[in-house]
């Protein structure tokens, strides 16, 4: 199968900008840097294959933090690298088997180079984040019309895929229909991005709830290997790339209480951080985010550890 006219010939994730300087060599070996994205690094191994590198960076609200999270970047990894073992049945992903140099041991993935779909692929059980924002105005999410009533936090009747086109860095993306998706990348592809997206969600949300975790959302992402075959990549199912509720506290009507960065964007927004993220327009453009307090550093790191080891059922460390 031919990749469609949406998925470009990129590293998982997208067009590379220019290195930052002096930043053509990972550290400790030659490692040629191809992308510095807000959270994760990508570089060339020497064979060829990519080294996908979750940092401790932490992002909100479209800037990226001056705060690092202790062991965000591992916990990440090796939580993305549970799931896909789980997930192998369904679709296949981009991991390799080749050396990780030791300097990013635990933090990184050897993956192969795909070209990835220009899509954010989103499956919703529960009305919340964007989703809530589009039901308020329309009563639908992405074109999908939903019962009247539902409030914050509901059950959706059934899965939803809803996805998003991918806006450059310091802008927002944008919920659109199927039928756009079928006009980016054809109506066969947008039928199986949505098919694989949705089972992706239902086997993580399947699993999770044994755990006691609701899993809200989840965006994956998706490209072409060189043989045509749609490979999961990227990260999978964490707490940067889904909305984690505690079951026991699910109360629709309300913001609920997560085991994602959300309470690192409640303490931004809170008049002790003194930050207006509207002022002053686009990331890059406005007042930088300020440092994160020690307590909010410990209680976010603590939140993503409970995560890993409520789904797992493995002691972090």
């Amino acid at each position: 199968m031919t990749p469609p006219p949406g998925a470009a010939a990129t590293p998982p994730h997208g067009p590379a900008p220019a290195p930052p300087p002096g930043g053509d060599d990972g550290p400790g070996g030659p490692l040629k840097l191809l992308y510095s994205g807000k959270v994760r690094d990508l570089y060339q191994l020497p064979g060829g294959q990519l080294l996908l590198v979750a940092t401790d960076r932490i992002s909100a609200y479209d800037y990226v933090l001056p705060t690092p999270i202790p062991d965000k970047g591992e916990i990440l990894t090796q939580l993305s690298l549970w799931w896909f073992s789980r997930l192998a049945d369904l679709v296949p992903n981009h991991l390799v088997d080749a050396p990780v140099p030791a300097e990013f041991a635990g933090r990184a993935m050897a993956c192969q180079q795909l070209s990835m779909i220009g899509v954010e692929c989103v499956a919703r059980g529960y009305l919340a984040g964007s989703g809530w924002q589009d039901y308020r105005r329309s009563g639908a999410v992405c074109g999908v019309a939903l019962p009247p009533g539902l409030t914050e936090g509901d059950r959706l009747p059934e899965p939803i895929f809803t996805p998003a086109t991918k806006a450059p860095r310091g802008q927002h993306d944008e919920n659109i229909p199927l039928a756009s998706v079928a006009g980016l990348v054809g109506a066969d592809a947008a039928a199986e991005l949505e098919h694989i997206t949705l089972e992706v969600y239902r086997r993580g949300a399947a699993i999770a709830a044994r755990s006691g975790i609701i899993v809200a959302d989840t965006k994956i992402e998706l490209g072409y290997d060189p043989q045509g075959r749609l490979l999961l990549a990227d990260e999978v199912l964490t707490p940067d790339s889904s909305r984690f509720w505690p079951a026991g506290e699910w109360r629709p009507g309300r913001p609920q209480p997560s085991f994602d960065k959300q309470f690192v964007r409640d303490w931004l927004d809170s008049p002790e951080a003194g930050w207006d993220r509207h002022r002053g327009g686009a990331a890059g453009s406005g007042t930088p985010p300020p440092e994160l307090p020690g307590w909010v550093v410990e209680r976010t790191r603590a939140l993503y550890i409970e995560a890993y080891e409520r789904i797992t059922g493995d002691r972090w460390g």
